[in-house]
């Protein structure tokens, strides 16, 4: 096989999502007719079925492709890691994050980011905020500090209604029980 062909047509796939997701497809077609074990065209591949198509099971299947292709493309641990969490299979999310934090060359503030967001899937608030702020050790640059913040107040805003609605319901349980005694 031509590789000059196969990166040729990769980068088209690439230059055009997702703005001409025709010519996306057509690229990404020919490019893994050429080579079905191109991590990068899987990548996209996956990406294409998770953001565009909302087929998490064909995305899983690219993602995984891709990795098995070429471990440490570490394009794809965060996006694969995204659609296990959109696709509820928190489990293996989990298996993936702790696996892809072994990888050289990984950005681990990403990493830990997703596994904040996994946590408050779950419903581990305060786990998540915990990692959220672990995650803030990782991260080199403002746009992406000032991102999670805004993540951590999010789940902060999850948090308090919580206890307003608790503390609601003790209250008025009191309430009645005075009205009962009189």
């Amino acid at each position: 096989m031509d590789t000059n062909l196969l990166n040729n047509y990769v980068l088209k796939a690439i230059d055009a999502y997702p703005y001409d997701l025709e010519e996306t497809v057509e690229n990404l077609n020919y490019a893994l007719s050429y080579e079905n074990t191109n991590a990068y065209a899987l990548y996209l591949m996956g990406r294409l079925q998770s953001e565009q198509l909302g087929d998490y099971e064909k995305a899983k299947y690219y993602f995984a492709e891709a990795l098995a292709s070429k471990m440490d493309f570490v394009k794809v641990y965060p996006k694969y890691i995204l659609v296990l969490i959109w696709n509820h299979d928190y489990d293996e999310a989990q298996k993936l994050i702790d696996f892809a934090l072994t990888v050289k060359s990984i950005q681990k503030g990403e990493l830990m980011v997703l596994q904040a967001q996994l946590l408050e899937c779950q419903d581990a608030y305060k786990k998540a905020l915990k990692t959220f702020k672990k995650a803030k050790l990782y991260v080199y640059n403002n746009s992406f500090m000032a991102f999670i913040d805004s993540e951590i107040t999010r789940v902060k805003n999850k948090i308090k209604p919580k206890k307003k609605k608790a503390s609601k319901k003790k209250k008025t349980k009191k309430g009645k029980q005075k009205k009962k005694k009189d």
